[in-house]
């Protein structure tokens, strides 16, 4: 048995786990509905396709090796998760949130909001849009490269090619992220009824706002500090 590829199987599992950007995301939207959940989650994965490649293509050390490449990338993906938590906190304080549950059936039609199914307002948010916040918060974290680049060559054994290695490696980061993050979609999906109270729901979308605003803020300090 390879104990090599064993324990990249922990590594990597306890980095795609991780609570963090991705996850926060991932959270928001699946209070949304299962689909925009989903969604993001596939999304999630796409980005960290990206990552691996490049890794496994050794462009990521190009992006590493070329600071003003690297502050761009860093620009935007700290101003992505700063707009995404603007946006959660903008509507964790959106008044009388908090205060009613939405109507429903006619007086919903009357009040001019969507009908709710399932006893929950109808989606807001569309799957296209899920996936591309997904993506984007995923793909556009710089550190990710960094992270790949130093990774994937320790787990490839001495005198084996390395491109098939680094190929199976990346494979099975991916596959770790389609099994974990739309599993969290499931669940937060799952618990909707008492996630999706509307007093829960502000708390929800305060704390997946502050969490990704201040990943964003970081981000950005350490560009301008660096």
């Amino acid at each position: 048995m390879d104990g090599q590829l064993i324990a990249f199987t922990g590594v990597a599992a306890g980095m795609v786990t991780m609570p963090g950007a991705d996850f926060a995301v991932v959270v928001r939207n699946a209070l949304d509905s299962r689909r925009a959940g989903v969604a993001t989650a596939v999304g999630v994965a796409g980005g960290l396709l990206v990552h691996t490649a490049l890794a496994v293509a050794g462009l990521a050390a190009v992006l590493v090796a070329v600071p003003g490449l690297f502050g761009a990338v860093q620009l935007l993906g700290g101003g992505y998760l700063l707009y995404l938590g603007g946006r959660a906190l903008i509507a964790a304080r959106r008044p009388g949130a908090a205060d009613a549950e939405p109507p429903t059936g006619p007086a919903a039609a009357a009040a001019g909001v969507a009908p709710s199914v399932d006893g929950r307002p109808a989606a807001l948010l569309g799957a296209a849009q899920g996936l591309r916040q997904g993506f984007l918060t995923n793909a556009l974290n710089p550190k990710a490269p960094v992270l790949f680049l130093s990774l994937l060559p320790q787990f490839v054994p001495a005198g084996q090619p390395a491109l098939p290695r680094t190929l199976l490696l990346a494979t099975m980061v991916v596959v770790l992220a389609l099994v974990w993050f739309p599993a969290v979609a499931l669940l937060v999906d799952r618990l909707g009824t008492w996630l999706r109270r509307p007093r829960v729901a502000r708390v929800l979308e305060a704390v997946t706002g502050a969490l990704l605003s201040a990943l964003g803020g970081i981000l950005l300090v350490e560009l301008l500090l660096g």
